[in-house]
């Protein structure tokens, strides 16, 4: 049922606790993950990286001229995600700390959604090696709009469902982030295998070729489109926050005193420490599963995006089945039993040497990707302090591990392909990410995420 409680003035906002677990909201709320979750699957996982590797291959050459250096066209593509990354980890916890003095969250997010979604589109005059400066910006740039978003989008979450819906709300929004991506991407697998029928010019390969450039635009429209539903329906400034003074100090203020918050919240800065691990495995696999199949299996590019797709499908299938586990054994429970598959999943990838091999493994990987995802974000939401109204700072230290997260794990995956010249070895590396994760996991103590939900 909604809540209620009574407003009263507190610093520079009247604090009114906003109406929680209303149907309408929670929707809106899990329709983002519908809207951008389609740059995570066309763009960072499925289309873009193959189509890269395509227009960068020259000749039968990987190798690439790039600001006066010459490098291997995916060494190069790891390296500028590792760098877009490391931006966002650079600007978000200032942006945060004004967006929860001023409470206009929405409107931060509504930046980095067009900056994201108006990059996505920029991408479609990407047709030839030439351009590798246009393309790797804008991939950045859309990189940064697609991770800048989701700190605002996630500082929601406390905001619209109680506690006990944490882990199913942020499942939800995750199932509908896979179904919605898998659409597009089907959508525009059935453009581009059928390029000519739908009117674009040219050889057979010229017109697949712009048909797959136009995919990057439709995934810029989808994005910015259907967020238009969260933008219009979210709460705003549900705490009546009135800006006093200078913002941008004040919004430093407001970071600085949740940083120092952490000094009484052990278990939370255990938590964070231990997503930092194993987050830059999960994060690198997703990034980069694709490079993996055509460099070190050789898999043709139809062959990778089934893989892609099947591993969407089943995503939505493990966030919700974790869900259902951490409501009968907890969280921390369901997040060991995710951290150990996947140190095996590290260590079948070194091994494998068939696609149905590769196939098998990407029915695992997604089942405790979708998993490991949901529960990771509801886990972080469960450990802020119920008395808060700092949500979006608070959820600027879990982005911010993040995206610093996926640095590591991406270069430092990139950085062993280049100094072995084998993947492999850059897979088994990942192992060490998630036994790093799961010792840490292991000395969290505290009762809200260790105790099952129906016992509480």
């Amino acid at each position: 049922m909604p809540r209620y409680c009574r407003g009263f003035f507190f610093m520079n906002e009247i604090r009114i606790a906003p109406v929680l677990n209303d149907a309408k909201i929670v929707r809106a709320w899990c329709m983002y993950d519908w809207a951008n979750s389609v740059y995570a699957l066309v763009i960072s996982s499925a289309i873009f990286p193959i189509y890269y590797k395509a227009v960068t291959t020259v000749n039968g050459s990987e190798m690439v001229k790039f600001l006066g250096f010459e490098i291997q066209n995916s060494v190069l593509y790891s390296y500028a995600l590792s760098f877009s990354f490391l931006i966002v980890a650079a600007i978000l916890p200032l942006l945060s700390g004004v967006a929860d003095y001023t409470g206009k969250k929405k409107a931060f997010m509504k930046f980095f959604v067009f900056l994201g979604g108006g990059s996505c589109i920029g991408l479609y005059f990407f047709d030839d090696v030439s351009l590798l400066g246009w393309g790797i910006a804008l991939s950045m740039l859309a990189s940064i709009g697609y991770s800048g978003s989701l700190v605002f989008y996630d500082a929601f979450l406390p905001e619209i469902v109680t506690p006990d819906q944490y882990d199913n709300t942020s499942a939800r929004g995750y199932s509908m982030g896979y179904y919605g991506s898998v659409l597009l991407m089907i959508l525009c697998l059935v453009l581009i295998m059928n390029a000519p029928f739908f009117g674009f010019s040219g050889s057979q390969a010229q017109a697949e070729l712009t048909a797959t450039r136009f995919s990057f635009l439709a995934v810029g429209v989808w994005w910015i489109g259907f967020s238009l539903i969260p933008f219009k329906i979210l709460p705003e400034n549900i705490y009546h926050k009135i800006p006093i003074g200078n913002i941008w100090t004040n919004g430093y203020h407001e970071i600085l005193n949740v940083w120092r918050s952490f000094a009484q919240q052990p278990d939370l800065k255990r938590y964070l420490l231990a997503f930092f691990f194993y987050n830059s495995g999960v994060q690198t696999v997703m990034y980069l599963s694709a490079l993996f199949g055509t460099d070190v299996l050789k898999l043709e590019s139809s062959k990778l995006i089934f893989t892609i797709l099947l591993i969407q499908l089943v995503a939505s299938v493990g966030a919700k089945l974790f869900a259902r586990l951490s409501y009968a054994k907890g969280n921390i429970f369901s997040l060991l039993l995710m951290n150990v598959i996947w140190i095996g999943v590290c260590i079948a990838a070194y091994t494998i040497t068939s696609e149905f091999e590769f196939y098998a493994l990407a029915f695992t990987v997604g089942m405790i990707m979708g998993g490991i995802q949901s529960l990771s974000r509801a886990t972080y939401s469960k450990l802020i302090p119920t008395d808060t109204i700092d949500h979006t700072s608070y959820f600027s230290f879990y982005d911010v591990t993040y995206n610093i997260s996926i640095v590591m794990g991406v270069f430092s995956y990139g950085l062993i392909n280049q100094l072995t010249g084998n993947m492999r070895n850059s897979a088994i590396f990942l192992s060490l990410y998630f036994f790093a994760g799961l010792a840490i996991l292991l000395r969290l103590r505290s009762k809200e995420i260790l105790a099952p939900v129906k016992s509480a």
